[in-house]
C-alpha cells in the first residue's frame, strides 16, 4: 500500500532523471505532462497534491490550485513566472518558488551566440558550404561587433552578463532599466537606446506593461540597419511589425530563442527571411544547467514540504506571504 504520510507532488512537465529520482525518494509523484489542462485539473481533484512543479509551459492557474486540496507550494523549474498565477497563489497562501539567476550564464552565452550568428551570417555560410557554394565567402555583407554599440533592455542577471561579454568584444554598452544597475554602463531611456544601438538585446520579463514593448512605433525608432536579439520572451515583440521592418531592410537581422507562438507554424514568415536565426527555446538547456535547475527545484520543494526553508531568494512571493 502507498505511504499516505508522504506528500504528493504533481508534475506538469518532465524533469531531469536524477532530479525525478530524488523527488520520488521524498514524495509520491503524479505525472501529468501528457494531459490537457482540463485533465490535469481532474487529476488534481482525484489525487490532491501538496506541491505542483512546472517548467515553462505547464500552466498553474487558480482553478488548478483550487482543485489541489492542501496545496502548499508551486515551483517553477527556472526563472520566469508568466505561466504561474502568482496573485492567485498568494491569495491562497501558497508559496511560489523559482530560481533567480539559475540560467544567467548559459542564457548570456546563447544571446551572444545569436548576436554573432546574425551579424556574421553564420547560418547562411554553413548552409552555403553544405550546398557546395564555397564562393559565398566573397559576399562582404558581414559585420563585427567590435566598435559597435549594444543596447541592453533590462540589465538584470542575464543582461548584465551579456553587457560584460559584449564589452570584452570591444562594444560600447548602454542600457535601459527602471532602476540604476551596477557595472558602470551608461543608463539611457528606451527611445535613445533604440536610436543609437547597432544591436539591441531584450532581457526583461513579460507582463502587461512589457507585452509588445517593441511594436511598430518602437521598432521604427531603431537605428537603420540595426540587429534585434530576443532570448527573453516572444511576447515582448510584435512579430507582424518585426516582419515588416525586416522585409523593408530597415532592420538588418533578427536573432531569437523565443517566439510569440511556440512551436511556430510552418508558414511563419520569419522562417523564410534571410538574416534571421531562430533557435527552439534552448538557451538555458545545456546539460549542466538543466540538471542543476531541476535538482535545485526538487530540493526546494522537498524542503518546504518538510517544514524547512528552501535556498535563499527562491520564494518569489515570500513578502506577500509574510515570509
Amino acid at each position: 500500500m502507498p505511504d499516505t504520510a508522504r506528500p504528493r507532488v504533481l508534475l506538469l512537465e518532465t524533469i531531469d532523471d536524477a532530479a525525478l529520482a530524488e523527488l520520488e525518494r521524498g514524495a509520491d509523484v503524479t505525472a501529468a505532462w501528457d494531459r490537457d489542462a482540463a485533465a490535469v485539473i481532474d487529476v488534481a481533484r482525484v489525487a490532491p497534491a501538496a506541491a505542483i512543479m512546472t517548467r515553462g509551459k505547464g500552466q498553474v492557474t487558480a482553478e488548478l490550485m483550487d482543485a489541489a486540496a492542501g496545496l502548499r507550494v508551486v515551483a517553477r523549474c527556472g526563472v520566469g513566472l508568466d505561466n504561474v498565477d502568482v496573485e492567485a497563489a498568494t491569495a491562497r497562501g501558497v508559496a511560489v518558488l523559482n530560481l533567480p539567476a539559475c540560467n544567467a550564464q548559459t542564457m548570456a552565452e546563447h544571446t551572444v551566440m545569436l548576436m554573432l550568428a546574425v551579424t556574421r551570417g553564420l547560418v547562411e555560410s554553413a548552409v552555403a558550404v553544405r550546398g557546395g557554394d564555397w564562393a559565398s565567402r566573397t559576399r562582404y555583407d558581414r559585420d563585427e561587433l567590435n566598435g559597435k554599440t549594444l543596447g541592453v533592455v533590462g540589465l538584470g542577471n542575464i543582461g548584465g552578463r551579456v553587457a560584460a561579454i559584449a564589452a570584452a568584444f570591444g562594444m560600447r554598452v548602454v542600457y535601459a532599466d527602471p532602476a540604476p544597475r551596477a557595472g558602470g554602463w551608461e543608463r539611457v531611456g528606451l527611445a535613445p537606446l533604440l536610436a543609437e544601438s547597432d544591436v539591441v538585446t531584450l532581457h526583461c520579463q513579460l507582463d502587461e506593461t512589457t507585452r509588445h514593448l517593441l511594436d511598430a512605433t518602437t521598432l521604427a525608432q531603431m537605428k537603420p540597419g540595426a540587429v534585434l536579439i530576443n532570448a527573453a520572451r516572444g511576447g515582448l515583440v510584435d512579430h507582424a511589425a518585426l516582419v515588416d521592418r525586416l522585409r523593408s531592410g530597415a532592420l538588418a537581422g533578427y536573432g531569437a530563442d523565443v517566439l510569440d507562438v511556440e512551436p511556430p507554424a510552418a508558414d511563419n514568415p520569419l522562417l523564410a527571411l534571410p538574416h534571421v536565426v531562430i533557435t527552439p527555446h534552448v538557451g538555458s538547456l545545456t546539460r549542466a544547467t538543466y540538471r542543476d535547475i531541476c535538482v535545485r527545484s526538487v530540493r526546494n520543494v522537498l524542503a518546504v514540504l518538510a517544514g524547512e526553508p528552501p535556498e535563499a531568494g527562491c520564494v518569489f512571493n515570500g513578502a506577500a506571504l509574510g515570509g
